[in-house]
């Protein structure tokens, strides 16, 4: 696949190259504008081009760093949003819409939440949410507005962002009790795990397939049977922006549904199933990716109900 000869991304290669000669991705002006052509450039989903066939090294070498690179910037600006809406002396949740990506944090929860309900016959009682970050948006959108009974466990591995985060509910009377915040490497977090209905892995936690697999396992060990997994990913040119997670890359659970919106709503949702039975008996299940065909008719009556499945593909429903 003669990549680098595409229009698209040879404008995606000259972004890259423009971000990674920046003296830093803390943002600024110029940071902001780039991240912003770089979004812009990658948000169409009418191209035939799939990162995952592309054998020009240079360019999946290029793609690799800019993951992470967009990880990296997108942590300071959280960081710094986080600082300045967590300095607010009356409850900081309502100075959220300041954050530049809030709409689509509304956008990408709502979508969330109406997918997990097609496939729970019960309202979670306590979810977990693996990379919460310092602005814990998703957690606060679900709790506010779509999970008004749930508990919320909130991990990641950096002690100064639950700060941040646990600094934005602290002086909402509702959340503050049922937001918790827990500073542990999610390698290192074993017992506990199968106590959560639903478990969701940010876009965020593993920037390559190494360690997004890696983290995955770990979770397929650790969480209880028939529990949801719900995980982030990317389609198409937003691939660059964002790691893939593949159908076999999720060993032991029944993949569910996999979205891909085509709005600006940037990441793809992945919804999975714990197996239970053996670890070798649930690997055995789940060694190779399956496409289905559709059967989600209950979730596309309501998507359209609710005018969204305009802007979204769906890739499959169910994996034998």
């Amino acid at each position: 696949m003669a990549c680098q000869n595409n229009f698209v991304v040879k404008q995606i290669i000259d972004l890259y190259s423009k971000i990674s000669n920046l003296d830093s991705l803390k943002p600024s002006k110029n940071v902001d504008t780039l991240f912003g052509q770089l979004v812009s450039t990658c948000l169409p989903t009418d191209t035939d081009i799939d990162v995952t066939k592309i054998d020009d090294g240079k360019v999946k070498d290029m793609r690799s760093h800019l993951i992470k690179l967009c990880g990296e910037a997108e942590g300071y600006l959280e960081q710094h949003f986080s600082t300045i809406i967590g300095s607010f002396e009356d409850n900081p949740l309502n100075h959220l819409h300041m954050f530049p990506y809030y709409n689509n944090y509304l956008k990408l929860s709502k979508l969330e939440f109406d997918l997990l309900a097609q496939h729970t016959t019960h309202v979670p009682t306590k979810i977990a949410f693996i990379g919460s970050g310092p602005m814990p948006l998703t957690s606060i959108v679900l709790a506010k507005f779509h999970l008004p009974n749930t508990t919320i466990h909130n991990f990641d591995i950096d002690s100064k962002a639950n700060t941040l985060a646990s600094n934005l509910v602290s002086r909402d009377p509702d959340l503050s009790k049922r937001m918790i915040f827990h500073t542990i490497d999610v390698l290192n977090a074993k017992e506990g795990l199968d106590q959560y209905d639903v478990v969701f892995l940010a876009a965020l936690v593993g920037m390559d397939k190494e360690s997004k697999v890696k983290a995955i396992e770990h979770l397929e060990k650790h969480m209880a049977p028939g529990a949801l997994l719900m995980l982030r990913s990317a389609h198409g040119l937003r691939a660059f922006l964002y790691p893939i997670v593949d159908s076999c890359d999720l060993k032991g659970f029944e993949v569910l549904t996999i979205y891909h919106p085509s709005d600006d709503v940037v990441n793809s949702v992945v919804i999975a199933r714990k197996l239970s039975g053996s670890s070798e008996a649930r690997t055995s299940q789940n060694t190779r990716c399956v496409v289905m065909p559709c059967n989600c008719s209950k979730i596309h009556a309501i998507m359209n109900s609710r005018g969204m499945m305009k802007n979204m593909i769906e890739e499959f429903s169910a994996i034998e």
